[in-house]
């Protein structure tokens, strides 16, 4: 198993930014190519278009604070939408999310409001389902719980009104904390309706649905524990027993005045927020710090005794890297009065930088010729991750009796099949130490029986003074193998081709193709979104759902159904069941199946 990093066209040159979530996939313009959304949090939503397997330069589309995004084609006029969920400025500016149409000459034209809007929030969690299962998509809409609320639930459940609207028809009462909004969709029973499964750093809660907009929890009756930490959580069927197991990335997060050390490299990394901080650095004349970043309004440097303000050139989202010289800095203040970064030359080869400061504030110092006097990192065990095992509709905990009981810190996980050997693999995104590259932690599935970790994979990336966040899977160059697209919190967003040769085959099933004209007249009768294909071949079976999110806030509409098919000839059957009640059969015959084989889905095979 071996990936190559894509350093062409939009991953040849970016800035250090921060991130909101995992990238979003679908083929926005209908080229048959997939695109992607990407979120700078606090910059900006931006989308770089696939222009035949190579990436264009990022275009943005919505600038300032957003959270997560979703695409369909919800009001069935042949064209997919993005809807974009804003925040909400701590509670201060509440928003509510905003939709563009996206035509095929790749231009954006927002929608305006309905007659009775979506409600204004603190947006967090946008993600496009058919909840009705009525052919059309309806919309989850999850915010970050006001102060005003009270406890009561802001996530929001909205009908299709089958006019081009959406319309509220109720909550999910489920009580959420912090950055609990995060959602799988997923079906534990098989009943065919959607459950949701909802996480984040507190417990996670499981909701199965009972149609109408309704859920009951069942997280007592159907989870072994409200597991803590999670970062992520995918539906997957790792054994092909036919129903859907559910893995969780699972991590802790930096504590402030973490600190971290390395001798030999003489890299020193540093964490603070909501409080003061002061650290003494021996590096000599020279203070070069590395991808220094603080949120607005809090970034500014501050230099020696009587604290000059730095001025920064350029623009101050990105990380700033900058070499201090002593004879600009010396002395250290006997106040500080303005939040931001402090630095100076304090004697002795001895800088020390510090600072009162409330937003998150990270950084990396080069040149550190001792180890500082102060603690390490926190020194918490890794939480383990954790995969579910589906028995009939309850979750049985084999994390550890399938190779994946090690704690590792894990910021997200992708799930596919990159051996193309029939079964799903998984990649977990990893935190890291903000000085040292981040590497992933690929486990490759043995047959559904247990996951066995690679080596040598090269999904890597080296970003200074960044921590790893969530990640997708694509074939970005319809190879027929599964890329992975993954971004760094603070870095640059990370593309890795699977450059795996083994012989395998692999089959595409394209669920909305060109040959049908538009996305609105699919293979369905109605949306796709949520559709279940299933996959039949030397006797071994597999499923997958229309519509991904790598980290709980966002939802894409991959078009592109992948399936490994080992050294298999066919034939291959192929079942398609759609949210409402149609389906399509086929048989793709052997001789049909050469290599990396892509077939379309056509509206006449429906029964």
């Amino acid at each position: 198993m071996h990936f190559s990093p894509v350093s062409t066209g939009f991953f040849k040159q970016q800035k250090n930014l921060r991130k909101w979530g995992a990238p979003t996939v679908a083929d926005l313009d209908q080229d048959g190519w997939p695109d992607v959304l990407l979120n700078e949090h606090g910059f900006g939503v931006r989308v770089i278009w696939n222009n035949a397997g190579t990436y264009s330069d990022a275009q943005d589309l919505l600038m300032g604070d957003s959270h997560g995004t979703s695409v369909a084609d919800f009001d069935r006029d042949g064209l997919l939408e993005v809807i974009v969920a804003r925040g909400g400025g701590s509670g201060k500016n509440a928003r509510n999310s905003i939709i563009y149409r996206v035509g095929k000459d790749r231009t954006f034209t927002r929608i305006e409001d309905f007659p009775e809007p979506l409600l204004k929030m603190r947006g967090r969690t946008v993600q496009f389902a058919d909840l009705d299962h009525d052919g059309t998509a309806d919309l989850l809409n999850f915010a970050f719980p006001s102060l005003g609320t009270r406890g009561d639930s802001e996530n929001y459940l909205y009908r299709n009104a089958g006019d081009g609207t959406l319309a509220l028809a109720g909550r999910l009462q489920a009580k959420v904390r912090g950055d609990g909004q995060r959602t799988l969709i997923t079906d534990i029973d098989q009943d065919g309706r959607q459950d949701l499964l909802l996480y984040g750093h507190g417990p996670i809660s499981l909701h199965r649905g009972n149609g109408d907009f309704q859920f009951s929890e069942v997280t007592a009756q159907r989870l072994p524990e409200a597991y803590t930490h999670v970062t992520s959580a995918l539906e997957l069927d790792f054994d092909n027993d036919g129903d859907f197991d559910i893995v969780l990335s699972r991590a802790h997060g930096f504590e402030s005045g973490d600190t971290f050390y390395d001798a030999e490299t003489q890299v020193f990394g540093f964490y603070a927020r909501r409080g003061g901080f002061a650290f003494d650095l021996e590096s000599g004349d020279l203070l070069q710090l590395v991808n220094y970043q603080s949120p607005w309004p809090h970034k500014q440097l501050y230099l020696g005794e009587s604290a000059y303000k730095l001025p920064l050139p350029g623009e101050t989202h990105s990380g700033k890297t900058l070499n201090l010289v002593n004879s600009d800095s010396l002395g250290w203040p006997d106040m500080r009065e303005r939040q931001g970064l402090h630095a100076g030359y304090i004697g002795n080869r001895t800088w020390r930088i510090g600072g009162d400061i409330w937003s998150p504030t990270s950084g990396v110092v080069k040149g550190i010729t001792k180890k500082p006097g102060l603690g390490d990192a926190t020194s918490k065990e890794p939480p383990a991750n954790v995969l579910l095992e589906n028995r009939d509709g309850v979750f049985v905990d084999v994390s550890a009796e399938k190779g994946l009981g090690a704690g590792l810190n894990s910021t997200g996980v992708v799930v596919a099949d990159f051996d193309n050997d029939g079964y799903q693999d998984l990649v977990f995104i990893q935190r890291g130490n903000l000085i040292s590259a981040i590497h992933g932690e690929v486990f490759l599935n043995q047959g559904g029986e247990r996951f066995a970790r690679a080596e040598s994979h090269n999904v890597a990336s080296g970003d200074l003074g960044a921590w790893g966040l969530g990640g997708i899977a694509l074939d970005f160059n319809k190879d027929g193998k599964q890329d992975v697209l993954f971004g760094n919190e603070r870095g640059k967003w990370h593309l890795h081709e699977n450059a795996t040769d083994n012989g395998n085959r692999s089959l595409t099933i394209d669920v909305a193709g060109p040959v049908l004209g538009d996305v609105s007249s699919d293979v369905s009768g109605g949306t796709v979104l949520d559709g279940l294909v299933k996959v039949t071949a030397c006797g071994n079976r597999q499923i997958r759902r229309v519509g991904e999110s790598g980290a709980g806030y966002e939802r894409g509409f991959n078009r592109y159904l992948h399936f490994g098919l080992g050294d298999c000839v066919g034939p291959v059957q192929v079942d398609a069941s759609w949210t409402n009640g149609r389906g399509n059969s086929r048989v793709i015959d052997g001789e049909n199946l050469q290599g990396n084989f892509t077939y379309v889905l056509q509206e006449q095979s429906a029964n």
